[in-house]
């Protein structure tokens, strides 16, 4: 989407939030000036930022931990039909299941610290990553590869020079299409036992404080936590596949 686009789409929202409030007008519908106050004074004031700084470091750190694992799977499952077939069943059996029922179980084994927060976004990712790569890994053309092993290339450089480049795309596609589940299941893996996080700071504001313009701040910076990972995966795409935006 164009900058314009984006302008005028945040315009048209934040005059129905403003519409849809003044006609409530109740506490727990504040209109989006005085949460736009409560932002900047949550920011200022230092109460916002640590929580925003916790979540982004759950988020970042599963995300690398299954980039760093998924992306050689995929590869290796992509490029070898026997280790696919033998793992493909454990796969499909696993790749629908909404991760977000593993949160329970995750918790009780990894406690309550920031581990089992980093896992349960690096499930999320990782199953997301693994399948895109390995289908993508799988259709590429046999010429290409062909050629490349022509030149002397052996298994180490066609990993390199060949498949990896041929899968990053889908492995930022992959991401892209995660961070908005990451970042939801993460609101729920805060609300357990933690003091750190924006899913708390959302919930202790909005269901202890009942102070609603501050828990629409906390809502308002979750989601420029996840559009700013949407746009940065952009900005690293164009930087990283130039070869997709060729005219």
């Amino acid at each position: 989407m164009n900058r314009k686009g984006l302008i005028l789409t945040t315009l048209v929202i934040l005059l129905l939030w403003q519409i849809i409030a003044t006609i409530i007008q109740l506490p727990i519908i504040p209109g989006p000036i005085k949460v736009l106050a409560a932002f900047i004074s949550e920011v200022i004031n230092g109460k916002l930022s640590p929580h925003f700084l916790a979540s982004f470091w759950r988020v970042i750190a599963g995300m690398g931990l299954a980039i760093l694992t998924a992306t050689p799977a995929g590869l290796i499952l992509g490029q070898s039909k026997k280790v696919n077939l033998f793992l493909s069943p454990l796969i499909y059996l696993l790749y629908p299941i909404p991760k977000v029922v593993f949160v329970p179980v995750i918790m009780l084994i990894f406690g309550i610290g920031d581990l089992a927060k980093i896992i349960i976004i690096f499930i999320i990712l990782f199953f997301q990553i693994l399948v895109l790569v390995r289908d993508q890994a799988a259709n590429i053309r046999p010429e290409l590869l062909n050629s490349v092993r022509s030149l002397g290339a052996g298994r180490k450089a066609l990993y390199r020079f060949v498949y990896f480049p041929a899968t990053l795309p889908s492995i930022l596609t992959a991401i892209r299409q995660s961070v908005g589940t990451a970042i939801a299941v993460l609101y729920i893996a805060e609300l357990f036992a933690t003091q750190k996080g924006l899913g708390y700071y959302i919930y202790f504001q909005g269901s202890t404080l009942f102070n609603y313009p501050a828990m629409y701040a906390g809502v308002i910076a979750m989601s420029l936590l996840g559009l700013g990972m949407y746009f940065g995966i952009d900005w690293i795409e164009k930087r990283t596949c130039k070869w997709l935006f060729v005219n």
